[in-house]
């Protein structure tokens, strides 16, 4: 939890879904948050959206170094930026603005993306994004917007990692629901 207001509408999907979801903030400590998957058995990891930039996420970044070779893992907004930071990418002012914004979004098709709408209309809050051209070989876009044409989804070449500029669990959001689902039947 990256102290931001949409992390529980996070959780309630994951709970929707079949999900036991548990939130731990990003001011917790290493030590706590390995005994927890350990003890848990978590079996996927959401870094969650919020304020400021990935250097300030606290514990958000180190949770993506360690575990992300080895449980799925899902970034939204900050999150996604911090998967893009973590792996040498870097991190601009969007050319716009986009706070409770709606725009659509040209994607790949595949993985969390598999089965919904192409475009699809999704919600953005945001006022940094990742830069395109900063993006390491290891990531692969997997979805852009049609209007301002920035990165809205990456993915993780060879890892579980995949990354959400746009919100998911807004409710102008299409389809949010089955991104999620999607998200919660990958596999190690």
């Amino acid at each position: 939890d990256n102290i931001d207001s949409f992390v529980y509408n996070l959780v309630q999907y994951v709970g929707i879904l079949g999900g036991n979801p548990m939130v731990l903030q990003n001011n917790a400590r290493m030590e706590d948050v390995r005994c927890v998957i350990e003890r848990e058995g978590i079996s996927h990891i959401i870094i969650s959206p919020g304020p400021k930039r990935p250097e300030d996420a606290g514990i958000s970044n180190n949770i993506i170094k360690e575990f992300g070779q080895k449980i799925p893992l899902l970034g939204v907004c900050l999150g996604h930026q911090c998967i893009a930071h973590v792996f040498g990418g870097k991190i601009r002012g969007a050319n716009v603005l986009m706070h409770g914004k709606v725009s659509k979004i040209e994607h790949n098709e595949k993985g969390i993306l598999k089965g919904v709408p192409n475009p699809l209309i999704a919600t953005r809050y945001h006022s940094l994004v990742v830069d395109e051209e900063s993006l390491p070989d290891c990531l692969e876009i997997t979805a852009k917007s049609q209007d301002d044409g920035e990165v809205m989804a990456i993915r993780h070449k060879e890892f579980p990692i995949y990354g959400l500029q746009f919100h998911p669990e807004s409710i102008l959001t299409d389809d949010g629901m089955k991104i999620m689902k999607n998200f919660l039947e990958v596999k190690e």
